[in-house]
């Protein structure tokens, strides 16, 4: 069945069937992203959403979720494509088994399709169609250098990869493309002017109430306002990695576990390693005082 994409309204209820719940200005970012074939570059904390959206967006629109993971020293062939030098080895010995002493012939088969193997971002260009749109999620583009963003902006700007010994491979209809950044070093502007823009922040109590008795069935809403309000005072204590919703999916789980009904300061103690992953934390939270995160 189609995906209805025409407005924010119906992008944000597609997004809610899958259990991801985007407030106005994100489900209007991704309805604007889809209409006008633009990759959003989604920005923010981690643990805010950002590689959730894509996964959120594949699974509605039927397509290939293809992720591009980056990190420091990334170049073009880890995103393009690359040849199988294995196969290619044993077709070579193949051939001369068979008595094939033509060097051009030889050659040219080596570079057959059935010899590239697809990375990425060819991947999402080769399996997007306008029934099944791929999704391709570059993430922490912030890891990657200079080298490797001027790259990315050219395949962005057609969408088509050019391989010398093939010719280009071009889209039939542009993928989805996600590009987030946790924000640890600053992205080029030449990168974000071919890109939609959204800066994600932590929800507000409300929807993360919602989001928390969504993605862990059973939860109280009692439990679940707690667990909020707590990780709240905790993105409050200027620490070295405040918690995300992520964290907070996992406070819950853990304390769903440990049988909660409610959040003590016991419990809170038992299971502050959900939220808390520093020692430098860890030590913060307990000199503020851990019954203060949980007041009653």
């Amino acid at each position: 069945m189609a995906v209805d994409t025409s407005s924010p309204q119906t992008i944000a209820d597609a997004l809610d069937r899958v259990g991801y719940l985007a407030d106005e200005g994100l489900a209007t970012a991704a309805f604007l992203a889809l209409q006008l074939e633009r990759p959003l570059f989604c920005e923010g904390e981690p643990g805010v959403g950002k590689t959730s959206l894509a996964l959120a967006l594949a699974q509605e629109l039927g397509g290939e979720l293809v992720r591009l993971q980056c990190y420091e020293g990334i170049d073009s062939t880890q995103a393009l494509y690359d040849w199988d030098f294995p196969r290619q080895l044993l077709h070579l010995r193949a051939a001369e088994a068979s008595g094939i002493t033509d060097p051009a012939a030889t050659e040219a088969s080596l570079y057959d399709r059935r010899f590239l193997l697809a990375r990425p971002v060819l991947r999402a260009l080769e399996t997007s169609t306008a029934e099944h749109r791929s999704v391709l999620l570059v993430d922490e583009i912030d890891r990657a250098d200079d080298e490797f963003e001027a790259f990315l902006l050219e395949v962005l700007s057609d969408f088509a990869v050019t391989i010398p010994e093939l010719g280009t491979v071009r889209a039939q209809v542009p993928p989805v493309v996600i590009i987030t950044s946790n924000r640890t070093r600053d992205v080029h502007d030449a990168l974000k002017r071919r890109c939609l823009y959204h800066w994600m922040d932590h929800p507000g109590r409300e929807r993360e109430i919602a989001i928390l008795r969504r993605r862990v069935p059973g939860l109280s809403e009692a439990l679940a306002a707690q667990v909020a309000d707590a990780v709240a005072r905790l993105r409050g204590l200027g620490l070295l990695k405040p918690p995300g919703v992520a964290e907070s999916l996992d406070w819950a789980r853990c304390l769903q576990a440990l049988g909660a009904v409610d959040l003590t300061p016991e419990l809170a103690t038992a299971s502050l390693g959900a939220v808390a992953k520093y020692r430098e934390d860890l030590e913060a939270i307990t000199a503020h005082g851990v019954a203060n995160l949980v007041p009653g």
